[in-house]
């Protein structure tokens, strides 16, 4: 067990481990390491005021109607309920397929910022804590920040938990405010959770190793997790079948997702 290091929330210029491995994504989206501007959400602090999802849904009906003619509750709650959840499960992903670390990915220690103009999604994240597990030949496992696991599997093992701690305090909040029930809340969190680094393989080159990840981090069926990892090669590619919906398709006029489960196999 290691004494957590947190300098960084006074110094988020100074390159502790975990600082370098975010400055090196080039994920298209701004990943920032260090205490955010007050323009940013705190996971915490949104999720401890459930009523402030009905703001962000408030903003995203607007931005609907704009684009659509009209609004659906099932979609704002839909839409909501994936982009927060991308938050955890994308960071988790990304370090964990580029760099072999896993974050503690409290609430408390994450943030998102909300595009201020147009589609109300979050268009940046930030971790603001020093604190990670990793393997043991990382070169920075004996960095006091550092929690060294066995291997690989075990890594897996702390991102899944770390990752269901956080969404289970989701799935309590933002289930005060929905007519989603828990089940398909926890598909969303899995769906989530095998994206991450599914993408990040994409991001980075490599796929079938970002497919891997994701069977190795959802491996089989996990309570609270209502599926194992489903990716599969197909002719056009590797598929996956979703377990969640954003109820983008009860819109007007709107095409269901590449990915929605009411279409795919």
């Amino acid at each position: 067990m290691t004494v957590p290091a947190r300098v960084s929330r006074q110094n988020p210029r100074a390159l502790t481990p975990l600082a370098d491995s975010i400055a090196r994504l080039q994920s298209g989206t701004e990943i920032v390491f260090g205490t955010p501007s007050e323009d940013w959400t705190i996971c915490s602090d949104l999720l401890a005021e459930p009523t402030r999802f009905d703001l962000w849904r408030k903003d995203l009906a607007e931005w609907m109607v704009e684009q659509y003619g009209e609004s659906d509750d099932r979609a704002t709650a839909g839409y909501i309920m994936g982009w927060y959840l991308h938050q955890p499960g994308y960071l988790a992903g990304l370090l964990f397929h580029t760099a072999r670390r896993v974050p503690t990915l409290k609430p408390s220690d994450m943030a998102f910022r909300i595009n201020p103009t147009g589609r109300p999604h979050p268009d940046g994240m930030a971790l603001m804590c020093d604190e990670f597990a990793c393997l043991p030949d990382d070169p920075a496992s004996n960095h006091p920040a550092a929690t060294v696991v066995a291997d690989e599997a075990a890594l897996a093992a702390v991102l899944r938990a770390r990752y269901a701690a956080h969404a289970a305090q989701f799935v309590a909040s933002f289930g005060q405010v929905v007519r989603f029930g828990r089940r398909q809340l926890w598909a969303a969190a899995t769906d989530m959770l095998e994206y991450g680094p599914w993408a990040a393989g994409r991001l980075f080159g490599d796929e079938n190793a970002g497919v891997t990840d994701a069977a190795m981090i959802l491996p089989e069926k996990l309570e609270p997790f209502v599926a194992a990892s489903s990716l599969h090669f197909t002719d056009e590619g590797w598929k996956r079948k979703r377990n969640s919906c954003c109820f983008h398709y009860v819109l007007p006029n709107a095409e269901p997702c590449t990915a929605c489960p009411r279409t795919c196999k």
